[in-house]
């Protein structure tokens, strides 16, 4: 005798939807600016504020050191993203957190460029750049711009004061910028469920 059919109805899972990573390349990139960023920004306070004064020169030349390798670095990760298009957002996200999500790392790439180049500015236009060789992690002997230690003295100084505030406000821009960046990320992950700390780590 035939024995009767199942009644029960397979149930078929739906496999989850693969995480669409970065390179390797930019992910790396990604995390050793990201340290670089945050250590500098240790050390720019603790240099300043809370160093002792023998301290204070070669914190912020170390200061300085991690600034002109972030800006190194991120023209290679700006060449690499320009070559390699880098995954796309989930297409559930909302059209207006998409567009926050560029805007911040649009704002991301610029301040990263901005804060080393106006720190360089403001440190060569250092009245006492001349007694203060500066050394590359107190090794490398490094070079200021020649066409701001060229400049009168009056001028000079001028240079230094407004290149000292916008480093300092974009300084405070970065932070900002990054705790959104930050905020935004962890919402997708732990609100939404989308797997987006993934798309940045190596799998």
């Amino acid at each position: 005798m035939t024995p009767p059919a199942s009644t029960t109805t397979a149930v078929t899972e739906t496999p989850a939807a693969p995480v669409t990573r970065y390179t390797v390349t930019a992910i790396s990139l990604h995390w050793v600016i990201a340290l670089l960023i945050f250590a500098n920004i240790a050390l720019g306070f603790i240099g300043v504020h809370w160093a002792p004064a023998a301290w204070e020169r070669p914190m912020l030349d170390l200061h300085k050191s991690f600034g002109l390798t972030i800006l190194a670095l991120v023209i290679v990760r700006a060449a690499w993203r320009l070559t390699h298009r880098p995954p796309p957002l989930p297409a559930a996200y909302p059209k207006i957190e998409v567009f926050a999500a560029h805007a911040a790392h649009y704002a991301l790439y610029f301040l990263i460029f901005a804060l080393p180049i106006t720190g360089w500015i403001h440190d060569s236009a250092w009245s006492a750049a001349a007694a203060h060789p500066f050394f590359l992690y107190w090794v490398i002997p490094f070079f200021r711009l020649g066409f701001i230690t060229a400049l009168d003295p009056a001028t000079k100084d001028a240079v230094h004061t407004l290149f000292g505030t916008l480093h300092t406000w974009f300084g405070y821009a970065l932070y900002a910028v990054l705790a959104a960046h930050i905020a935004g990320a962890l919402k997708h992950q732990l609100i939404d469920r989308e797997p987006e700390l993934q798309r940045m780590w190596r799998g």
